[in-house]
């Protein structure tokens, strides 16, 4: 059976979300001054948040949503009808300012004025860093008309649509958009491919996942009887446990696969 439609994960598949957030906290790090170390600064933030994130009641929800720390520490958390979401909008102001705050106590620096700057000056590199990968655009472009494109991603309704908002021609290509947050459950849960399946009104034998996760994209798309695309761009170890279908480093090595299939 022909191949009718490709799904794709959004961060760090057609969008390089990675590198945002590592020139966010590059850029934010460096304004807490000459006498602190970037470097270490930004591995103490990472660690403190990481931890706090986790302590919350709203941790189980995040993980089966898909909205890891580092998104808490730039998103707002406006939309979504679950109640974890209104508790998590709650949450953000004073999450993002401690995580900075014990950040900073880390490395020796008490001030509770400079983590709440840093946290704002983080979110605001963040937003003004929404970077896609060259060849998302290209390869998209070569898709459409040929089979039908659907974005599947994980996360909160208000922040993947800022994410996307910040590419606005990314948008255009997709038939349809499915968001964890809005749906209810995240990847790799079969059930929000299976209603990506019903919105594409396809077999499941007529799609391909392409994704950069094996937790999420490539086995939720196994559990739902999709062919999976892993796209590994650097070099991460293979999962014996999860086996994609393929393999790729580039998403330009879709296109002749999309065509054999």
């Amino acid at each position: 059976m022909p191949i009718a439609a490709v799904l794709f994960d959004l961060d760090d598949t057609l969008l390089w979300d990675e590198r945002s957030i590592e020139e966010a906290f590059e850029y934010a790090c460096k304004a807490a001054g000459e006498a602190v170390d970037p470097k270490e600064l930004e591995a103490a933030v990472r660690r403190e948040a990481r931890n706090l994130y986790e302590s919350y009641e709203t941790y189980p929800f995040t993980q089966m949503i898909g909205i890891n720390p580092f998104e808490a520490l730039w998103g707002n958390f406006t939309a979504g009808e679950q109640e974890e979401f209104r508790k998590m909008e709650q949450l953000a102001p004073i999450y993002r300012k401690e995580s900075w705050r014990r950040g900073l106590a880390a490395v020796g620096i008490d001030d509770e004025s400079l983590a709440e700057t840093l946290a704002a000056r983080f979110g605001a590199e963040r937003r003004s860093r929404p970077y896609m990968y060259e060849e998302t655009l290209e390869i998209l472009t070569a898709l459409r008309g040929r089979v039908k494109l659907l974005l599947l991603t994980n996360g909160c309704p208000a922040l993947q649509q800022e994410k996307l908002d910040g590419v606005p021609e990314l948008i255009p290509f997709f038939d349809h958009i499915v968001i964890s947050g809005t749906f209810g459950k995240g990847k790799p849960d079969p059930s929000i491919f299976e209603h990506a399946l019903k919105r594409l009104e396809i077999s499941p034998e007529q799609g391909i996942m392409v994704g950069d996760k094996l937790t999420t994209d490539i086995r939720g798309g196994l559990a739902a009887g999709l062919t999976t695309v892993w796209i590994n761009r650097t070099g991460k170890p293979s999962d014996p446990e999860i086996i994609p279908h393929y393999e790729i480093k580039h998403l330009s090595e879709l296109l002749p696969l999309v065509e054999s299939l």
